[in-house]
């Protein structure tokens, strides 16, 4: 079937219109007044990204105008949470910005809460502040449409583009356009992806009826990643999985309980069961046990460990702090602000938080470089603040040149949430724009030949549903294709299973891991039989190719890091405790596209910021 092709040149060109490509194409814009700045985005920017479900919270907030934090201090709160690696370069370069960008949200439009008290933004927490944010990803959406030259909505970008003259460059990418079926060739000078993390890479705990069900939006389909393995580009920490404690079924989130409203959560018989379980904790950890607050992890592992002793189910007394009007506002308008879901449950269950409490459980595992864990691609940092090691010339580029990342592409800069990725966004732009300056003699260069054979590869799965649709032979059975529901639940059994999920508590080990990588390649040749009987459908299956890569590359961080780094997320059952001696590293690996080899390394951990050695026992 002829197709029509779109060529689209641009200087920038930003893919996924989440609140990191969004942050990318605003400050484009600033630094690169008459540059051509293209925003691609598989949905709708208006609604796209994890931010589009709402949000009650910003988690990333100094306060530096009121004294109230520095970002020395949220460097040492997030080393601290990710039992001492992260990227401090990062994470810093984030925090010193974040206040700047959230104060120029409000001046947009996004209600954030006041302390009548003292007039400042209402603290949910340390770093929390309270919005209303039914409308933030509008509201965000709109400087990004005012910023961008054009913004492409509808277009699934499935393939990144090397330049055909010189090697490890970027040049654009390709995709389709999910509605009319148009294939869209995207050259470019710099490119920044700000695509999504990994949901659904893991079966989650929601089942039948329920199984779009997830904590992390289920249209983020790893693309952060699955566009950027296969350019060879060094990825980081794929092993750090999070796990997050929510209300059971619903996914609700427990932050505003835990840290506004002071709700405390016990096993069954009314324990407090983290300090209980605090020298067993020490023997696995040593003095990561002492920081606080508590690493999440650990948090998470105190109530796995008390679900497998038997004394669960973990319930969150709600009912001890819902003592007024204004808290229980607050307790529903949590929910309503992102997790409808969640009243609903309770409503389902005959649940009144102001009578009786609700369980806690943990979710299945997300890949992600966003919230609370730092997965993603290993980028250059600050050029005032980042060691040797993590300086190559522009901040955010990664190890291709040209190719950028915001959100949760970039590994290592933890806990940027909603906030520091719109910042990352912004500072990965205005290194695009110099580099695009820097390099105005050399536009990209894209190979005709290898365009054809990209859009043949794009839509081999439509053309496999249209050469095998009459041998089925059962409904959807049919002995010469798969379809991207049923590769997407045979991901999500192998992750499960071999690669520390849900089932398995968490656990997995050397010859786990290995027969997951086994049946991760059957998978993956398999993938080459798909069949797409649409649009949607051949979405879904690119989707589905995003997840494997990333799944791979997963699979193969946890097989490499020989030890217990974050028990609470995962466990290496065969090295069961943390190692500072020989694994206070980063981990890395890059993927040869020629070879479809991976080459595993270490990867330094530099401190800039002083303090974390006081908690050492």
């Amino acid at each position: 079937m002829a197709r029509r092709t779109k060529f689209v040149d641009s200087d920038i060109l930003i893919i996924g219109g989440g609140f990191g490509g969004c942050g990318a194409a605003y400050e484009s814009r600033y630094w690169g007044r008459d540059l051509k700045i293209v925003l691609v985005e598989k949905a709708n920017i208006e609604r796209s990204g994890a931010v589009a479900q709402g949000l009650s919270a910003i988690n990333c907030y100094m306060g530096m105008q009121w004294g109230e934090n520095q970002p020395e201090d949220f460097v040492r709160y997030a080393r601290g949470d990710l039992m001492g690696l992260v990227r401090e370069d990062l994470v810093y370069d984030i925090a010193r910005h974040v206040d700047s960008t959230v104060h120029m949200f409000e001046e947009w439009g996004l209600p954030i809460l006041k302390n009548p008290q003292t007039g400042r933004y209402l603290r949910e927490g340390k770093w929390q502040i309270m919005i209303h944010g039914e409308s933030y990803k509008p509201i965000v959406a709109e400087a990004a449409r005012k910023s961008a030259t054009e913004v492409y909505n509808r277009i699934m970008v499935t393939h990144l583009v090397m330049d055909s003259k010189r090697p490890n460059r970027i040049a654009g990418a390709v995709g389709f356009n999910v509605r009319n079926g148009d294939f869209y060739v995207f050259r470019a000078k710099a490119v920044i992806v700000g695509a999504g993390g990994g949901s659904h890479i893991y079966r989650p705990r929601s089942v039948g009826e329920g199984m779009g069900r997830t904590w992390y939006a289920p249209w983020s389909t790893a693309s952060a990643y699955g566009l950027l393995i296969p350019t060879g580009a060094k990825m980081t920490q794929m092993e750090n999985k999070i796990v997050l404690t929510r209300f059971k079924d619903g996914y609700g989130p427990v932050g505003a309980w835990f840290l506004l409203l002071k709700a405390h959560a016990t096993n069954a018989a009314g324990e407090f069961y983290e300090k209980d379980r605090y020298p067993e904790i020490k023997a696995r950890v040593g003095h990561y046990v002492d920081i606080q607050p508590m690493p999440t992890c650990l948090r998470n592992h105190a109530m796995l460990e008390e679900i497998k002793a038997g004394k669960g189910p973990i319930y969150m007394h709600t009912q001890k702090v819902l003592d007024t009007k204004e808290k229980e506002e607050i307790g529903w308008e949590d929910f309503l602000d992102m997790t409808i879901g969640q009243a609903v449950v309770w409503a389902a269950q005959n649940i009144d938080p102001k009578e009786k409490p609700s369980e806690l459980i943990t979710s299945e595992p997300y890949i992600m470089g966003s919230h609370a864990t730092c997965s993603g691609a290993w980028a250059s940092g600050p050029e005032d603040c980042a060691p040797a090691d993590y300086q190559w010339g522009y901040n955010r580029m990664t190890t291709v040149e040209g190719l950028f990342g915001a959100g949760d592409t970039i590994g290592g800069s933890a806990h940027k949430f909603s906030a520091g990725s719109f910042v990352e966004g912004r500072l990965a732009a205005k290194a695009a724009v110099r580099y695009v300056m820097d390099h105005k003699a050399e536009p990209p260069q894209v190979d005709d030949e290898h365009i054809k054979r990209l859009q043949e590869v794009v839509f081999k799965p439509m053309e496999n549903y249209r050469v095998g649709r009459n041998e089925i032979v059962a409904g959807t059975v049919a002995p010469s294709y798969i379809n991207p529901l049923q590769g997407l639940q045979r991901l999500e059994k192998i992750m499960d299973e071999y690669v520390g999920g849900v089932s398995m508590f968490y656990v997995t080990s050397e010859p786990l891991l290995n027969r997951g990588l086994e049946l991760l390649e059957m998978l993956t040749e398999d993938f080459e039989h798909i069949g797409a009987e649409d649009l949607h459908q051949l979405q879904r299956a690119w989707e589905l190719q995003h997840r494997i890569l990333t799944a791979e590359s997963v699979t193969r961080h946890t097989l490499f890091r020989q030890e217990t780094r974050w028990p609470g997320y995962y466990y290496r059952a065969d090295h069961p405790k943390l190692d500072d001696t020989d694994w206070h590293v980063f981990t890395g690996s890059q993927y040869d596209p020629k070879t479809g080899e991976w080459k595993m390394s270490k990867l330094p951990v530099h401190r800039i910021i002083p303090g974390f050695e006081l908690l050492k026992t």
